[in-house]
């Protein structure tokens, strides 16, 4: 059965961990708001009907038949299972999905430093406050997490370069996007971090490589960076810690 995904059209988002999954396993799948005679107006209608029992809140979310499943780390959680990206080991499988909700909460302070106050306000309306919230994250939030995973890699028993267990999971594949987004939007911090996390640099090397993934970036599946998405290039704020 095809899976249907939603999410906005026009940007990478969350919905892009869910697409590199998809992609990766070379699943059968639509991107629902890109699809004309769909489009954006389905996903809203569904976000908010009051005549059926599973309503998500927000994209990304994703239907496999009757089943609607909404949040990125709870689908990957799903899926991971159904596209041989998660660990046969159910203790690794909710290690896996702790990475992925360690992603999650990185992500969100990724969202936060171009939309420090209010994300209904436009960022050229708080721009002095999203500069001091990118400068924290730069010089103290970003190396947390980037260290904490570069830690996972190194200390993961069964090695290989993967985060968990021996073989790619979804979490190497989110872990390839956060270094493709940060790389987008803060280069000169990227630059002088690179050297501490040569396990992150290599694993995402590693996953640009997966011939399903090399077709899907050379496709036009594949959005491009932009700054309506989560990962936004403002030159203003890629202080250089």
């Amino acid at each position: 059965m095809t899976y249907e995904l939603y999410y906005w059209d026009g940007i990478q988002g969350r919905g892009e961990f869910v697409r590199l999954a998809l992609e990766d396993a070379g699943a059968d799948y639509v991107d629902v708001t890109r699809v004309p005679h769909r489009g954006t107006g389905e996903m809203l209608k569904l976000m908010k009907s009051t005549n059926q029992a599973q309503v998500p809140f927000a994209p990304p979310f994703l239907r496999d038949g009757d089943l609607t499943v909404s949040h990125v780390a709870n689908i990957l959680s799903y899926l991971g299972p159904k596209l041989g990206l998660a660990p046969e080991d159910e203790a690794l499988r909710w290690f896996a999905n702790g990475l992925q909700l360690t992603i999650t909460d990185f992500i969100a302070e990724v969202h936060d430093t171009h939309h420090p106050i209010a994300t209904s306000k436009y960022y050229e309306e708080q721009k002095e406050e999203a500069k001091a919230r990118a400068f924290e994250f730069v010089a103290n939030r970003m190396p947390k997490f980037l260290g904490y995973f570069e830690r996972v890699l190194s200390q993961n028993p069964d090695g290989g370069g993967h985060a968990v267990g021996n073989t790619t999971t979804y979490v190497d594949l989110s872990l390839f996007q956060v270094i493709e987004g940060l790389s987008y939007a803060f280069p000169k911090a990227m630059r002088h971090y690179e050297q501490q996390y040569p396990k992150l640099l290599a694993l995402h090397a590693s996953v640009k490589a997966r011939p399903n993934i090399a077709t899907y970036i050379a496709s036009p599946r594949r959005l491009a960076f932009n700054e309506d998405g989560i990962f936004r290039r403002y030159p203003e704020l890629d202080i250089e810690p």
